[in-house]
């Protein structure tokens, strides 16, 4: 076995860890878990109730319903950005536009917290863009190459002079019969 295999050895949490950094990579991961983490304190505030010593507070107002509508689509949309990126853009406006909506309907947008993070987890999805591959490496040996046929020309003047080579560019094949209208289209 060769020491650059992940063979047997390897223990099942490194391998799930890293499992999880290639799906999470290929995802708005922070922008789904920021805005999810920011519909919990929109729906849960108008619901809850605070102790202090033998007092109690009720949080609730009369918008409660709202608040709660509010936070249910703040999280369904963090999981949308998770698991359907292709409309992560759809998705991030959709939840800043919740989070601007819940400063009046949900206690001031959970006291700022889930509004703070509902917006920052929209902003993330919108500027999310998926990484390209990278391009693979050309051999050690043939870029600087020099042989005889393909190499560039030289410009007048000692400044321009390339020694790299250029690939043969191959004629672009067209079609050349003829239609039956002359080649015009149909509107015209």
């Amino acid at each position: 076995m060769s020491p650059e295999s992940t063979g047997q050895n390897e223990h099942y949490l490194r391998v799930f860890w890293r499992g999880f950094r290639t799906w999470r990579g290929n995802r708005p991961f922070w922008a789904g878990l920021f805005t999810m983490v920011g519909g919990l304190p929109i729906a849960y505030f108008p619901y809850a109730n605070m102790h202090l010593g033998n007092v109690t507070l009720a949080m609730s107002t009369t918008a409660g319903a709202g608040s709660l509508i509010i936070g249910i689509l703040l999280v369904t949309l963090g999981l949308t950005m998770w698991f359907h990126h292709i409309v992560r853009v759809f998705a991030g406006v959709a939840a800043i536009l919740l989070a601007l909506i819940s400063i009046p309907v949900a206690n001031i947008g959970g006291f700022l917290v889930g509004f703070l993070f509902a917006l920052l987890g929209g902003a993330l999805s919108i500027s999310w863009a998926p990484g390209e591959p990278k391009p693979e490496l050309a051999p050690a040996g043939a870029v600087g190459e020099k042989s005889g046929a393909g190499l560039g020309t030289q410009e007048s003047g000692p400044e321009f002079h390339s020694t790299a080579a250029v690939p043969q560019q191959q004629p672009e094949q067209y079609d050349t019969t003829v239609e039956v209208d002359g080649g015009r289209h149909r509107a015209g």
